[in-house]
């Protein structure tokens, strides 16, 4: 069965040029123009993954993105921006707001869909991996239930992404060992489209949530070396 894929762009060019690419390439193809029709085309069929633009008529890409993270039910699709914003800290908004990848306009059709196939591709993964023998993993005040793919802090329930859960999985699992951040990117991410500064962003995602509960030292940035995740340091 193959993906569906709304894409999110008030220039109808641009859904065009998108369209034809991801119809070529095997994807179903949903449409909208704007966070109205596009919050109402997610009720109506969520898709399996979201192109959007930032800038829109109604509201910002990125308001839609805040909107779909809160919500228990539309908070694991993966979204990649499209956009033209091609400045750096844009792309930190973006991915800090919850985006799985960014992707500047213009761009090449066959890099996007490399892209499309790589987020996908991390997510079935994702479904996929086994289970260990117990369903929760626990560190300190973290507890990660694996059925739920949940993360609780000091037994408050938060809400994390796909990749913010990847990583307290892999580092509740390897506590007190310190990782580069081109192997998080090899080995969490599974993805070439990104870079190491992506990996800052969402270590921050996690640092927020940990410090709420007053238990962000468990990350401890080990320079020139990457993260370590430990409990008593």
């Amino acid at each position: 069965m193959s993906a569906k894929i709304l894409v999110v762009d008030d220039e109808v060019p641009i859904r065009d040029m998108v369209r034809f690419a991801l119809q070529t390439a095997g994807f179903e193809v949903m449409e909208a123009d704007c966070v109205a029709t596009a919050l109402t085309a997610i009720q109506r069929s969520p898709p399996d993954l979201i192109l959007l633009d930032w800038m829109l008529p109604d509201t910002s890409g990125i308001d839609l993105i805040q909107q779909l993270k809160v919500s228990h039910q539309f908070t694991a699709i993966p979204i990649i921006m499209l956009t033209a914003k091609a400045d750096e800290n844009n792309k930190v908004v973006g991915l800090e707001a919850g985006a799985d990848d960014y992707v500047v306009k213009p761009f090449s059709p066959r890099e996007l869909i490399a892209r499309i196939q790589t987020v996908l591709r991390r997510i079935q993964d994702t479904k996929q991996d086994e289970k260990p023998l117990t369903s929760t993993l626990e560190l300190g005040l973290v507890k990660l239930d694996l059925d739920a793919k949940q993360v609780w802090i000091n037994h408050q329930k938060v809400k994390t992404g796909p990749i913010e859960y990847k990583l307290f999985e892999f580092f509740l699992s390897h506590p007190g060992k310190v990782f580069s951040r081109q192997f998080l990117l090899e080995t969490v991410w599974k993805n070439i489209h990104v870079t190491e500064r992506t990996v800052d962003v969402h270590i921050r995602h996690i640092r927020k949530l940990l410090a709420k509960q007053h238990c962000d030292h468990y990350i401890r940035t080990v320079r020139n070396s990457g993260y370590c995740f430990e409990v008593n340091h």
